[in-house]
């Protein structure tokens, strides 16, 4: 069998990734996406949706996407294998892709947290990461 064509992924700026609720309902969340090992990851809170449903249901479904998540209809979609990133070397991998990738909205993603983290706790930041299986 031969490798599905991933390339829309590797070029897309933002990608919709779905990820499954206990029921099987699906979720589905625009991320900032970078090549990582053999498929892709992003960086995320701990204690995310994303990071909780991937915790009992590893199964997952990719496309790319617009700023708002929104899918063209003829965008290629994908299925996939999703994981928690707990290696913290693994994590500072993909958050410094992340942030070299995206680095003008990272930047000021950063400065809000900071700001945000005079008035709350911060969260200690995790990573997801995902290998296409074949299309959707």
């Amino acid at each position: 069998m031969t490798a599905p064509d991933t390339s829309a992924l590797d070029a897309a700026k933002y990608v919709a990734l779905t990820t499954f609720r206990r029921n099987g309902d699906p979720v589905t969340t625009p991320i900032w996406t970078v090549q990582h090992m053999d498929g892709w990851a992003c960086t995320t809170g701990p204690e995310s949706g994303k990071v909780k449903r991937l915790r009992h249901t590893a199964r997952i479904e990719v496309a790319p996407c617009d700023f708002q998540g929104r899918v063209a209809d003829d965008a290629p979609r994908f299925l996939g294998t999703g994981r928690v990133v707990t290696d913290r070397a693994e994590f500072s991998k993909i958050s410094k892709a992340v942030s070299k990738k995206y680095w003008i909205l990272s930047t000021a993603m950063d400065l809000w947290e900071q700001v945000a983290s005079l008035f709350r706790t911060r969260e200690t930041e995790g990573a997801v990461a995902w290998t296409v299986d074949g299309p959707a």
